[in-house]
Order: C-alpha cells, then sequence, then structure tokens
C-alpha cells in the first residue's frame, strides 16, 4: 500500500530544468543555473522569459524578437473582447482573467502547445487584467503599445499615461522575481491538465484557478489587508499580539518549502523602500515584531518573511489596488506555467497519483430505489 502524504509534501512527482526551491540555503535557481539575486539585478522580465523558454538568456537579437513577438499578440480577440465586455463589472479580477482567457484560447481542434502560444497567452494577460480594471472604474479599455515593454504597457493600459521608468521597473522586478517557483499549486495544476494532451490555453486556465486561492497567489492581497488594519508602526505590536492570542495567521509570513527568508522577498523589501516610502516604516515594523512573537510562540517550526509580503508593499507603491495584486502575479507566473508545459511535451506521461482507500470492503448489491428507507 503507497504512504499517504498530506498535501503531497514530500512526493517527487516532476523532474525539471526550469527552476530549483532551495529550501534549506534559502535560494531560488532559476533555468541555466542562475540565481534569482543575479537575474534581479542584471535582466529585465522579458529576458529571464526568454530564459524560461529556451534554457538560455537572450543575446540583443533574440531579445529584440521576443519583444516584437509579445507586442504583436497584445490584442484580443473577438471572443475575448466580447468576454470581458460581458463581465459583471463587480466580479473578482481574478475570474474575469480566468474566463476571458478561456474565451481567448478558443480554437476550432485540439493544438499541442507551442512556444507561440506560449508567448501569445503571455502577451494578452496584461490586456485582460488592465481591460477589467478599467471597465469596473467605468472607464475605456486602452489599445496597448508596441513601443512600450511589458511592465510600462501594463501600467499604461491601466492607468492611461505612460509610467515613469522607476515605476515600469519596480513592475518588472516583481514579474521577473515571481515568474517560476518550483513545483507549486499552480504550476503542478498546469502540468496535470497538460499531461492529458489537453491544450496550452486549458491549461493555463486551470493555473489561474489554482493560483486565486489566498492560500497561493492572493496571499498578497491578504498582506496588504494586515498591513492596512495595522496602520502605523506603533500599532504594529499590539494588533499582532492580539491577533496571535485568537490563533490567526499572519499573512505573509511561513513557506511550504523555504526554512529561511525567501531571497525574493529580500529582494522586494529593499525595492519597498523607494517604491512606497509612505508605508514601508509601518511594514519594517510590523515584519519586526511579527518575526519576533512567532519564533517566541512557534519556536519549533520556521516562519521567515515570504515574497507576499514585500511583494503587497512594492505593487501598493507602484498604484496596483490590492484587489488585482493576484492577476498582476498571474502576469509573471504564466510564463513558468507554459515553460512547464513546454517541457513536460518531451516525455508526456498523464500524471495519475494513488490514493489510499478509507471506505469499507465490498458489501450485498444496493437495494432498489423504492425498497430504501433511512428513516
Amino acid at each position: 500500500m503507497p504512504e499517504f502524504s498530506p498535501g503531497l509534501e514530500g512526493v517527487v512527482a516532476a523532474e525539471t530544468e526550469i527552476s530549483e526551491v532551495d529550501g534549506q540555503n534559502g535560494r531560488l535557481i532559476y533555468r541555466g543555473g542562475y540565481l534569482i539575486q543575479d537575474l534581479a539585478a542584471t535582466c529585465t522580465f522579458e529576458e529571464v522569459a526568454y530564459l524560461l523558454w529556451n534554457g538560455r538568456l537572450p543575446d540583443r537579437p533574440g531579445l529584440d524578437d521576443l519583444k516584437r513577438k509579445l507586442a504583436g499578440k497584445r490584442r484580443l480577440t473577438e471572443a475575448g473582447q466580447a468576454t470581458l465586455e460581458a463581465a459583471p463589472r463587480d466580479s473578482d479580477p481574478m475570474d474575469v482573467l480566468r474566463t476571458v482567457l478561456s474565451a481567448q484560447a478558443q480554437k476550432p481542434a485540439l493544438t499541442k502547445p507551442s512556444l507561440d502560444e506560449a508567448i501569445e497567452y503571455s502577451a494578452v494577460l496584461p490586456t485582460i487584467t488592465a481591460g477589467c480594471f478599467r471597465l469596473q472604474k467605468g472607464e475605456k479599455p486602452l489599445e496597448p503599445r508596441a513601443e512600450l515593454g511589458h511592465a510600462a504597457n501594463l501600467l499604461y493600459m491601466m492607468f492611461g499615461e505612460e509610467p515613469s521608468s522607476e515605476r515600469a521597473r519596480w513592475i518588472d522586478q516583481y514579474l521577473l522575481l515571481l515568474a517560476d517557483h518550483g513545483l507549486n499549486a499552480s504550476t503542478f495544476t498546469t502540468r496535470v491538465v497538460a499531461s492529458t494532451g489537453s491544450d496550452l490555453g486549458s491549461a493555463l486556465v486551470g493555473g489561474i484557478a489554482a493560483l486565486k486561492g489566498p492560500a497561493h497567489g492572493g496571499a498578497a492581497t491578504g498582506a496588504m489587508k494586515m498591513l492596512e488594519k495595522i496602520g502605523s508602526p506603533d500599532n504594529a505590536e499590539p494588533w499582532l499580539t492580539a491577533t496571535l492570542d485568537k490563533h490567526e495567521r499572519f499573512m505573509g509570513f511561513g513557506h511550504r518549502v523555504y526554512r529561511t527568508y525567501d531571497p525574493r522577498a529580500k529582494i522586494l523589501r529593499e525595492l519597498a523602500k523607494e517604491a512606497n516610502p509612505r508605508l514601508y516604516p509601518t511594514a519594517e515594523k510590523t515584519e519586526e515584531v511579527a518575526l519576533r512573537l512567532l519564533k517566541e510562540r512557534h519556536p519549533e517550526r520556521p516562519n521567515a518573511t515570504n515574497v507576499d509580503y514585500w511583494s503587497s508593499v512594492v505593487m501598493a507603491g507602484a498604484g496596483i489596488p490590492k484587489e488585482y495584486f493576484t492577476c498582476i502575479f498571474a502576469i509573471s507566473r504564466v510564463v513558468g506555467w507554459s515553460a512547464h508545459v513546454l517541457e513536460l511535451l518531451k516525455d508526456l506521461r498523464i500524471i495519475r497519483p494513488a490514493s489510499v482507500w478509507k471506505g469499507p470492503e465490498p458489501k450485498a448489491k444496493p437495494l432498489p430505489l423504492d425498497q430504501r428507507n433511512h428513516g
């Protein structure tokens, strides 16, 4: 009988070259053997997308070609546009993103996932997100601008003006840092869908559905709500203490894999000083108190800061409403999702884990409906 592992913890379900989460040493390694902090110091999101898809960093012609392809695929199809405009204005933005991508991915027949499709879907997610944002504000969606980079175009389509280079860089860094992260729940979901031989659009819709959960992609929104409730550095200690006394969790702390401080959070923490100087003092004090209290009350388990905590501060500093944090996460992670699907095609085998039967042994045949009486 196979051994049951709740949440598949410790179960090896894939071999991959896309990324490695070294939880013991607090390292995130992207394809090709690059540490995340080295990529963040040197590269843009588009360069990292090229790396995850192709296994190497681009040269100038390769990067220019990818930028042209992304810019050329940003417009919605007729079905995608109609679905976006039909969405109720009070919908959860992730529901809109999931549904419009599904409409955008409609094709006459089943197609094998390809790099061109990966670029196509990565290009269009910012258009969907920005269109939803503007429609919910009662404003008309804006057409994408081909001359703007991925992050700058997203901000332009959301807010109607070309962002400063600093503001675009904050979002670009976030997108780069979140592009892939091992076999997390949403990535595993995309691999499960793709393992059946399904199309890339369906696999990515599955990824968005998994990312929506508050225990996964929704955690940054929870972290921002927590910081808003705390409100000031002076209130951090009493608020956090009262929260622990009620046996409630802090959002943005602890991770299934990392035993140390999330390396992405370190980078975003420094970026937050520049991106959100108004909120930074409260966030800094909250982190200091939270880490101390968690160590005092739960010394048996690591509860270091994770990426969701400081990403919420950076995104808020760039003007992104907290209701859209998870959509921005999806705009980043779609690159990793699609890279995993393309990798899976090299040795396609349907993912079919075993289960442990907890029911009774077979018994008598079922009674006809009219003879069953449950009182």
